[in-house]
């Protein structure tokens, strides 16, 4: 197995969005903000090459939409899924797997491209399997009105169409509110488990990767950044942010205990981290990327 960092560009975000009731004063030290309260954000995707699988968790912002919906965002950066792929020695077509943590509009985005016209789409990924779970596609197909923006149909609809839509196995070990829900992960392979969260939005899917001897997980918006990780911090972009309090309390315990390597999506400045138990509660131990942890 080898995994390949696969970055895909910057986009600004409402700091006071992202912290939802932190005071600025606290959230600010470690996600300074520009004049007009934004914080930069990356959208850092995952490249797993195991056996004869290559599975790309999430694939950022795309390129479809039109200026006015870019504008919002104040895309920067030179990075691009298609260039980072490539850098990473492979094409689209060689993707045989799309993981798709949650399907609002910065990950999923990258997956779906303009087919002859603006009226029509299709898979970018044309050889893979576009992975969700049940509930968490009605959840988006149907959406409600406060995540509507975030659910873009042309993200979406696109997938259904082509045939390419697969869903994780319902299997779920455990499932009780506050903890940490578990699918089947024998149709990703033996290394890759996914955990089901639902305070962010409904089903969000977390990926555990055993690799070298750890667990790595892919934190999407679970924990967008280092500076999420005391347990108030969680954004208002959340639907159920109690929710989110008591499933991030669970994971965050078992991070700590067990030494996972907490890969960030959104974490402009750090690629990963490893979390430790304190005195005030879970805080971080170090960062690092996953070349200078995993000696590649």
């Amino acid at each position: 197995m080898k995994l390949h960092v696969i970055n895909t560009g910057n986009f600004k975000l409402d700091g006071g969005a992202m912290f939802g009731v932190v005071p600025k004063m606290l959230w600010n030290k470690t996600n300074p903000a520009d004049e007009n309260n934004f914080c930069n954000w990356t959208m850092r995707c995952l490249l797993v090459e195991d056996s004869n699988r290559l599975i790309l968790i999430d694939n950022g912002l795309g390129s479809k939409q039109d200026a006015k919906f870019y504008s919002h965002y104040f895309l920067n950066g030179d990075d691009t899924l298609q260039n980072s792929i490539k850098t990473a020695g492979f094409s689209n077509d060689d993707v045989t797997d799309m993981v798709l943590t949650h399907l609002h509009f910065d990950h999923c985005g990258g997956g779906i491209n303009y087919k002859k016209d603006i009226n029509s789409f299709e898979p970018v990924f044309k050889n893979a399997a576009y992975w969700s779970n049940a509930d968490h596609w009605e959840w988006a197909a149907n959406p409600n009105a406060r995540e509507k923006p975030s659910f873009i149909k042309e993200n979406i609809l696109p997938i259904m169409e082509s045939g390419q839509l697969k869903f994780i196995d319902g299997a779920i070990i455990g499932g009780k509110q506050g903890t940490n829900e578990y699918s089947s992960s024998k149709q990703l392979g033996g290394n890759i488990s996914i955990m089901l969260t639902r305070g962010h939005t409904d089903a969000m899917m977390i990926p555990h990767i055993k690799y070298k001897g750890k667990t790595v997980v892919f934190m999407s918006d679970f924990l967008p950044s280092i500076g999420h990780i005391p347990l108030p911090y969680v954004m208002s972009y959340d639907t159920r942010p109690l929710l989110t309090l008591a499933e991030k309390e669970a994971f965050m315990n078992r991070a700590a205990d067990e030494e996972f390597v907490l890969f960030f999506e959104h974490d402009s400045v750090n690629e990963c981290c490893t979390v430790q138990r304190t005195e005030k509660g879970i805080r971080l131990k170090e960062t690092f990327t996953l070349k200078e942890y995993f000696g590649e």
